[in-house]
């Protein structure tokens, strides 16, 4: 990601939350050099609400995390409504976690909405664990908060574990 990619990215953020991440979020995430990654394809039949990128290519989805000491936090993890449910957002994961167990990461952290009940089934299958709870962490509307789900995901487990099947 490049902040040439920010206004398609705050773009499809701003379609797939009610309170999505401000264009500034993405920028200060760059700017602190954490990992932000794009996933773009070629136009996929039907794809007209995806405009294209100046190069053909459209923006399917994002990712953003931070690397940590023998850790990763999965800080943003974005499909375009007009692709969910394809797979994509589990492709992404596959990326993070191999990038993460190459730089020697022990862990991956990610916080979801307790309401995103389709991002935590998600997590759930992949493997991560629900270990706590954030009271009031996200904006929920007219002065509202919700809870996060904090949920981790053991890399060196999760290896052993693919190693034997």
């Amino acid at each position: 990601m490049l902040e040439s990619d920010l206004d398609a990215v705050h773009a499809v953020e701003s379609q797939a939350y009610a309170h999505p991440w401000s264009r500034r979020h993405f920028h200060d995430s760059l700017k602190a050099g954490y990992p932000a990654i794009l996933l773009l394809s070629q136009p996929l039949p039907g794809d007209m609400v995806s405009p294209p990128r100046a190069d053909g290519r459209v923006l399917l989805g994002y990712m953003v995390a931070m690397p940590g000491v023998d850790e990763v936090h999965l800080l943003n993890i974005t499909v375009a409504t007009t692709h969910q449910r394809q797979g994509w957002a589990r492709f992404m994961l596959d990326a993070l976690v191999l990038c993460s167990r190459g730089q020697g990461a022990q862990w991956l952290w990610l916080e979801v909405r307790k309401s995103n009940a389709p991002a935590r089934a998600l997590y759930e299958r992949y493997g991560f664990a629900q270990v706590g709870l954030r009271k009031g962490y996200y904006p929920a509307g007219h002065f509202q908060r919700e809870d996060a789900v904090v949920m981790s995901l053991n890399l060196v487990a999760s290896a052993a574990v693919e190693a034997l099947r």
